[in-house]
């Protein structure tokens, strides 16, 4: 693709705002149009991202927001204000028919408005030829790997049980009494537990390949003591042997870049600051394990997003993603 596509990013200044940015500054198909911010306007976008500092002399665009999705040359747009937001957005705002939207807050997550929900895992056919796109949840997209070849395969009998924690940056950037340094240092603990809001989109997900499936999906989230990435354990009842299972993942998988499945254990660090998800089997007395890891920040928002664009556009799914962990 010789034509760069023309981005805007939309609640620029938050962390998977920022995250955007980090990624489209160096891919090699994007132009940044603008990155808005309501409460940083003015000024240079190092001076909140702070890394990016020699990187890029962008500065948060101040001007009315109608005329920035005016622009004729405008082609996407990212949302990355918080839930809820989105639709005040729209409600408030025209964006051209030219202009494909990814939004990354929950509001339509449930295809609601024309968005088709945006795991490539699930549905990437579906994506390519779509203009509006709903991106999935952190704590959805770890869960949703882990069980979706279970799904396809019709797999899925009983309750699904997980256990999951993620890093401080899950919480997003606002301050909270359970995301200051001096409650989150040297703590754990359990919030949401069987009520989380991504329950909602984890079991519509199931259901696109496994219709009848109406058993429970009984979650327990876990704030961790680190700034990124997610852990998803999930045990349910399998039958089959481990190299059954690992040859159903394997094959689901073989055609999605960022999905790998694992022979060895895996740990968090494997996949901050990717857009890989890993995966590792284990069969015990007729349950399933099946540990899933993300970075909550990339394939888990602002990657997976990236990762959306670059289907859209026609681009390669990669393109701009080839990302390293820091391993140490």
């Amino acid at each position: 693709m010789d034509k760069k596509i023309n981005t805007g990013i939309i609640g620029a200044a938050g962390y998977t705002g920022g995250e955007l940015l980090r990624i489209v500054i160096n891919h090699p198909n994007v132009n940044i149009a603008f990155a808005h911010s309501k409460s940083q306007i003015g000024k240079p976008v190092y001076a909140t991202h702070t890394d990016l500092f020699g990187d890029t002399e962008l500065t948060f665009s101040g001007e009315d927001i109608q005329t920035l999705l005016n622009q004729e040359s405008l082609n996407a747009i990212f949302l990355c204000s918080g839930h809820g937001e989105s639709k005040k957005f729209l409600d408030e705002y025209i964006v051209p028919e030219t202009v494909k939207i990814i939004d990354l807050s929950t509001d339509f997550r449930d295809e609601s408005n024309g968005f088709t929900y945006g795991l490539p895992e699930l549905q990437k056919e579906k994506i390519k030829t779509s203009t509006k796109i709903a991106n999935p949840g952190c704590f959805a997209t770890s869960i949703e790997l882990a069980i979706l070849p279970l799904a396809n395969a019709g797999l899925l009998k009983e309750d699904v049980h997980v256990s999951a924690v993620t890093g401080s940056t899950g919480a997003g950037q606002s301050l909270s009494a359970t995301t200051h340094f001096s409650w989150r240092n040297n703590n754990l603990s359990i919030y949401k537990a069987f009520a989380h809001q991504h329950l909602t989109e984890i079991k519509m997900s199931l259901k696109k390949l496994q219709a009848g499936f109406d058993k429970a999906v009984n979650f327990v989230p876990y704030r961790g003591d680190f700034t990124r990435g997610i852990m998803a354990n999930v045990y349910t009842p399998y039958s089959g042997t481990i190299e059954e299972a690992q040859a159903l993942y394997k094959n689901y998988y073989a055609k999605h870049p960022f999905t790998h499945v694992s022979d060895s254990p895996i740990d968090v660090k494997q996949v901050v600051n990717t857009n890989k998800c890993f995966i590792h089997l284990e069969v015990h007395d007729g349950q399933l394990l099946v540990t899933s890891i993300i970075d909550n920040l990339t394939k888990g928002a602002s990657g997976q997003a990236v990762q959306n664009l670059n289907l859209i556009f026609g681009l390669p799914e990669d393109v701009g993603l080839r990302l390293k962990a820091p391993s140490f």
